[in-house]
């Protein structure tokens, strides 16, 4: 069984190529790093390190690469592949489709057959977006049967692993815990069970679940650690209060997911307490310069904030805690994030207010926009934020 992954990053490399070397696929990365081809392709080989207590190490095997740059061997690749994978970011989806297309092409053309391709990126309906774009690369002739034959099942993924420098540069060091959810599609069963994925009848409440708590909790974490002039979202969490009000946001957020899609109080207060544990591991060094960057993204209203927010105050549910983690990321003014500069600006030159009603779609009568207000100018009157970048 053959595999190809777009993107040799960590979490690539670190997850996604891991889990699929473990499930008895030969691996082919498909990657920009020049020097990361070169060094799968040479050692066929590279090392994962779990991050925890005690540290221990895998060695994936089975693995080559070819450079995206290489037209034809990504297109050769591709039609020899029975799973196509991706972790690129959701933006690089459009870039990568038109080799995809070419490569469906040559495999349609020799011997027509299913292809599986899942894209796992931090985004709502990633295959299907892939999906979309691919079909829009192919020739006419081929798109009633590559529609046959392409299975895109959505996908939901979770794994911290920070931004990191080892002498191998193969070399990855992950969390101990991931998860990657699968939604069931029909033809989804001409496949191979991917070890260690869960496969599930409806996306919805496991992307909302990841989003509304390890997302919406590691926001909190960094703005509001980033208020205080923290580095790491492990400095946060050994602030008592700041922990605390990591807790009670996420106490908001399981409110709405309980109710709204099922899960028991005692599984969903597991899953909490288990995002929290992570969030502190000692062993990982993750810099709120990372976490809360892009706040323009994170403050948009299909995203971790604000979506459950206005969803749980729909449903009735108090969000002075939600409130407060909006009124912070407001604050974030890092200038080496490119969205920080552009959110502080326009505060500056057409006030918050307009940010809260433009930006994150939220109106001037509505509760909630009144009570980031208020809370925006509480904190920005009693603790100007401060860099969190390294000197």
């Amino acid at each position: 069984m053959k595999a190809v992954q777009f993107g040799a990053g960590n979490i690539g490399r670190g997850f996604i190529g891991l889990m699929l070397s473990r499930s008895g696929y030969e691996v082919c990365f498909a990657a920009r790093n020049a020097g990361q081809v070169k060094a799968l392709q040479l050692k066929k080989q590279y090392t994962v390190t779990y991050a925890g207590e005690p540290q221990r190490s895998t060695l994936v095997s089975n693995v080559t690469a070819v450079s995206l740059k290489d037209r034809d061997a990504v297109v050769r690749r591709v039609a020899e592949a029975d799973v196509i994978t991706t972790a690129v970011g959701a933006s690089a989806l459009p870039e990568i489709a038109e080799p995809i297309a070419r490569g469906i092409e040559a495999r349609l053309a020799e011997r027509p057959r299913p292809l599986l391709v899942i894209a796992c990126e931090n985004a709502m309906n990633g295959s299907a977006l892939l999906r979309k774009w691919i079909m829009r690369h192919l020739a006419p002739e081929w798109k009633p049967l590559a529609d046959r034959m392409l299975v895109c099942p959505n996908a939901a993924v979770d794994r911290i692993v920070p931004p990191q420098q080892h002498a191998d540069p193969l070399a990855v060091k992950v969390e101990p815990y991931c998860e990657w959810i699968i939604e069931r599609v029909p033809s989804l069963d001409l496949f191979p069970v991917i070890e260690g994925a869960q496969y599930v009848d409806s996306l919805e409440p496991y992307v909302e679940r990841k989003l509304f708590t390890v997302n919406t909790g590691h926001s909190v974490a960094a703005y509001y650690g980033y208020r205080q002039g923290y580095r790491t979202i492990q400095e946060s969490m050994r602030d008592p209060e700041l922990r605390r009000s990591v807790e009670r946001t996420l106490e908001e957020t399981s409110r709405l997911l309980v109710s709204k899609h099922g899960f028991s109080q005692a599984e969903h207060s597991q899953y909490v307490s288990g995002t929290l544990r992570r969030f502190e591991n000692a062993a990982i060094v993750d810099k709120i310069a990372r976490v809360g960057r892009s706040p323009l993204r994170k403050l948009s209203s299909n995203e971790r904030l604000v979506r459950p927010a206005l969803q749980a105050f729909d449903n009735g549910i108090p969000v002075p805690h939600l409130a407060s983690a909006m009124a912070s990321a407001l604050l974030y003014d890092d200038d080496g994030d490119l969205e920080a500069v552009i959110l502080q600006t326009s505060i500056r030159q057409r006030g918050v207010g307009h940010v809260i009603r433009k930006h994150m779609g939220i109106p001037e009568d509505h509760a909630l926009h009144q009570e980031i207000l208020l809370r925006y100018h509480r904190f920005k009157a009693a603790s100007p934020a401060r860099s969190a970048r390294t000197p």
